[in-house]
């Protein structure tokens, strides 16, 4: 499958895949086709048996500075409703494998949400985040408002929203909305060691215990709670349980077939 604005290397590791943004004189930004590219890469690569984990990136300076800009020019509200922009955001949300942001630079507006829908988070040291729509009378609409809130608490949710603050990458360590900060040249090596990491590990239950851990922000502590204990059962039906207690008592490494 061939792209324009992204780059898709589903073997960039074993058993990793990389998507990266490639708009640089736009600083990556997201607009209607790049968000297609990069949802139906996810998908593709979500139903690849090969990929265990998927990264997404932009370079240096930007992961993705906001939205395409021109692209809202001279649009009123029926036109932005028929657009239908953000069931694209909806689908790229259900993916079922792990989704590491590696985020360099400028992650800004629609891509500080499109940093929010991933799993987990490097950032290297020059990274900021920062919802700025406010400077363009509008508010986010991915997620912006919701995701962060959730992520960093209400009060500076509210800062970054209605002031239009950025944030640096060790605020945002601090504040909880990412894993970890590196240096600049580390970020996408560090990416890969987390998705490795996780690469080890049972396909099926790490996307049970990934639907389980989402579930904690959209439900009840009671509903979370009974979501965790089905899933918690359901991975007592695959080969891949009885493997790794087995691998346990005999004092040897686990050998997951993802069944």
């Amino acid at each position: 499958m061939e792209f324009k604005y992204i780059l898709v290397t589903p073997q960039y590791a074993e058993e990793i895949a990389l998507i990266q943004i490639n708009r640089p004189k736009e600083l990556n930004a997201l607009s209607l086709e790049v968000m297609g590219e990069i949802r139906d890469a996810i998908k593709t690569l979500d139903n690849d048996k090969s990929v265990k984990a998927i990264i997404l990136t932009g370079n240096e300076k930007a992961f993705a500075a906001g939205a395409d800009i021109k692209q809202m020019q001279g649009k009123g509200a029926i036109d932005m409703l028929a657009i239908d922009q953000f069931t694209t955001w909806d689908t790229i949300k259900r993916t079922k494998k792990p989704l590491i942001a590696a985020v360099s630079g400028f992650a800004l507006g629609g891509g500080c949400e499109l940093v929010m829908i991933c799993d987990m988070i490097i950032a290297s040291e020059t990274a900021k985040f920062g919802q700025p729509e406010i400077n363009l009378a509008i508010m986010p609409g991915a997620g912006g408002t919701q995701r962060l809130t959730r992520a960093v608490g209400k009060a500076l949710a509210m800062e970054m929203v209605l002031a239009g603050r950025f944030i640096t990458a060790h605020e945002a360590l601090q504040a909880g909305l990412i894993n970890k900060v590196v240096p600049v040249e580390l970020y996408l090596e560090e990416a890969v060691i987390l998705a490795k990491q996780i690469t080890r590990f049972s396909t099926v239950a790490v996307q049970l215990a990934k639907e389980s851990v989402n579930q904690a922000f959209n439900s009840t502590l009671d509903e979370g709670l009974a979501f965790e204990r089905k899933n918690f059962y359901m991975c007592y039906a695959s080969e891949d349980q009885k493997e790794g207690v087995q691998a346990f008592v005999d004092k040897r490494p686990a050998k997951f077939i993802g069944k």
